[in-house]
């Protein structure tokens, strides 16, 4: 079992680290740009594709950025 904690195994819990946290931080983000963009434009009801996907675009930037390098932070520290 004290094989898994070894250096050489690293990337690898980097990487399930990253896949955990990526979907909810993807979600969460992207439920936070629909409000502030609601709450800037009041007159509009409902996205069109285009501001959905450039949502969208945006939350999976940023829970890339913001997973990865917690998950690498979180796993230098703890390893």
């Amino acid at each position: 079992m004290l094989e898994l904690y070894k250096t050489f195994y690293q990337p690898i819990w980097t990487l399930a680290l990253f896949a955990a946290l990526y979907f909810p931080i993807k979600k969460i983000l992207y439920q936070l740009y629909m409000k502030k963009y609601f709450k800037d434009n009041t007159d509009k009801n409902d996205l069109d594709n285009e501001i959905e996907t450039k949502l969208n675009k945006r939350a999976k930037f940023t829970s890339i950025l913001l997973s990865f390098v917690f998950s690498y932070l979180y796993v230098q520290n703890v390893f």
